[in-house]
């Protein structure tokens, strides 16, 4: 999260983040570095990117989904989610009649080449994108929205593969 100081509140490296203490969070600064004598992540520039590109957020959160890691060694491309329902989570968007895409991203372990890639193609129309074989990243204003943002993400990418699942004919009626 970022915090009224500027700084930025992250998970500390190697922590389950099911079970996380408050010893496992840490401050780091708007250039990726920590301001505690604690490891961030080795994504922390990812964040740092994303609060930089968009000042109206303050919570980004970093799934590793299963659906996302299956849709995306499954599809070639982004992954395009249309008619559902649970699309309303998304800003500006109040109908289950449209579609959208959530951009996917070659998993390096570079993060300034991650990062480069990223910041060419992402939007805040859409507050998400996937990494190939890795997971997803969402934001929003605050936690509460973002924690829904992923939970509704992770269920939209669910229903995709179920779906794909069945009209490749591997589930009979």
């Amino acid at each position: 999260m970022r915090l009224n100081n500027g700084s930025i509140a992250m998970t500390v490296s190697g922590y389950h983040k099911g079970r996380l203490k408050p010893d496992h969070i840490m401050r780091i600064n708007m250039s990726g570095e920590a301001l505690e004598d604690k490891k961030p992540s080795d994504e922390a520039i990812l964040h740092v990117q994303l609060y930089k590109l968009f000042p109206q957020i303050n919570a980004i959160l970093h799934v590793h989904s299963l659906p996302g890691v299956v849709l995306t060694r499954a599809l070639s491309g982004d992954v395009t989610l249309a008619g559902y329902e649970m699309l309303k989570i998304f800003p500006h968007i109040d109908t289950h009649e449209t579609s959208i895409t959530i951009p996917v991203f070659e998993n390096s372990q570079d993060m300034m080449v991650l990062g480069a890639d990223v910041e060419k193609k992402i939007s805040d129309d859409v507050p998400a994108y996937l990494i190939r074989d890795h997971g997803f990243y969402a934001w929003s204003s605050d936690m509460e929205h973002c924690v829904n943002m992923c939970e509704a993400l992770d269920y939209l990418l669910t229903c995709e593969l179920e779906f794909l699942k069945v009209k490749a004919g591997g589930v009979k009626p």
